[in-house]
């Protein structure tokens, strides 16, 4: 059975029935070319673990390492323990250090590229945390992590968003950061709609006085940054960046409302891509993917421009609710038997929201078995009161 009874946000209940399911063309074992595309990847709960949800949820590991399979099998690389696997958002640096430990030794055995993020989200945000304590924070989780053999994505800091006094203090913390590590890192810049905490990054409140000290940070390491990721919704905030990075510095798109733009890029660049809406669109990501290193634009655009309006909704404010709807597309095709996730999280998005979600992913060609991925809806549809046709 295909057909449902989705409601909509005029509180009404309307009949829909899915599209037949036409493959993605990806060819097998042909890395791309022109593009690094790296899929920021969620972690599936352990459904049956006896803890609170909310405090001391657990990490079905087996599933998780599976879904990174799954995308290194598509060509995708995976950004791991980022924010959409919930990082400071129900997943703990205890379970990080796990995570990244166990998806570093997945990636190994199968060829697959990886990197890792690096934070300071052990160190607990307060009055007395200092500089010192930042650095230390730092220097704590990249150790583990180039202990690991894992190449580094410097996230965000919200202990430093807290105590830093002006720009100077992330110019001190990052210079000291960068000086010692050993191989180039990602940097990442994280807006405030993505995390409240970190709003005012770099010292100043205007974007264009942030970039400037961004730029002079990468600037004065520039040999220890491989790229930056960008996550601020703003795609001419982005072209302007990209712009002015030194030439051997990469642009790495964050931006899950302009991407197929930004990634095809003009004459003057492009962006490459870490993304958290790759992990739900990852199948017409990689066919993209492809298809620009075929120089195939019209088919690249077709194929993402599709993917446009349900990654739109996914993002929509609050935007750090996102996750609820990637760990959503994964339960629909059946990456994982269930919907629940770390910190409770499956309750952060409307069942007019995932209604919304699921016809937008099967209008994208999203929904690989329509049937599972329709009488999976009808699941979430009638535990919230959503009654279906024989079931009433």
């Amino acid at each position: 059975m295909t057909k449902l009874i989705l409601p909509n946000k005029d509180r009404k209940l309307y009949a829909y029935e899915t599209s037949p399911f036409t493959p993605f063309d990806i060819p097998k074992d042909k890395p791309f070319q022109k593009r690094t595309a790296y899929s920021a990847a969620h972690v599936v709960a352990d459904p049956l673990a006896d803890a609170d949800p909310t405090l001391h949820s657990q990490i079905d590991w087996d599933k998780t390492m599976a879904y990174r399979h799954y995308l290194w099998s598509l060509g995708l690389s995976v950004a791991e323990a980022m924010d959409t696997a919930q990082r400071g958002m129900g997943l703990s640096w205890e379970g990080a250090k796990e995570l990244i430990s166990r998806s570093i030794k997945e990636a190994k055995s199968v060829g697959g590229n990886i990197a890792s993020g690096v934070g300071t989200d052990h160190l607990e945000v307060s009055s007395t945390v200092t500089l010192e304590d930042v650095e230390q924070a730092y220097e704590e989780q990249v150790s583990f992590v180039e202990g690991e053999g894992g190449k580094i994505i410097l996230m965000a800091s919200r202990a430093l968003a807290a105590c830093a006094k002006g720009p100077e203090d992330y110019q001190r913390v990052y210079n000291k950061i960068l000086q010692n590590v050993s191989e180039p890192v990602i940097l990442h810049w994280l807006g405030d709609m993505f995390d409240p905490a970190l709003k005012g990054y770099w010292g100043h409140q205007d974007i264009d006085e942030a970039m400037d000290v961004c730029l002079q940070i990468i600037r004065d390491n520039e040999s220890k940054v491989d790229g930056i990721k960008i996550s601020l919704l703003d795609d001419q905030k982005e072209i302007e960046m990209r712009r002015r990075l030194p030439d051997s510095v990469r642009m790495y798109t964050g931006d899950d409302f302009n991407y197929p733009e930004l990634i095809k890029g003009d004459q003057k660049g492009y962006s490459h891509a870490l993304l958290g809406i790759f992990d739900a669109i990852a199948p017409a990501a990689a066919a993209a993917m492809h298809a620009l290193d075929a120089g195939d634009l019209q088919k690249y655009d077709q194929l993402l421009e599709k993917t446009v309006p349900l990654s739109r909704h996914i993002f929509q404010a609050p935007t750090f609710s996102y996750k609820t709807g990637v760990v959503f597309m994964a339960y629909l095709n059946g990456h994982q038997d269930h919907f629940r996730m770390i910190g409770g999280k499956e309750s952060a998005r409307s069942i007019v929201h995932l209604s919304d979600l699921f016809v937008m992913a099967d209008e994208a060609g999203l929904l690989r078995d329509p049937e599972m991925a329709t009488k999976r809806m009808q699941l979430a549809l009638e535990l919230a009161g959503v009654k279906q046709e024989g079931n009433r």
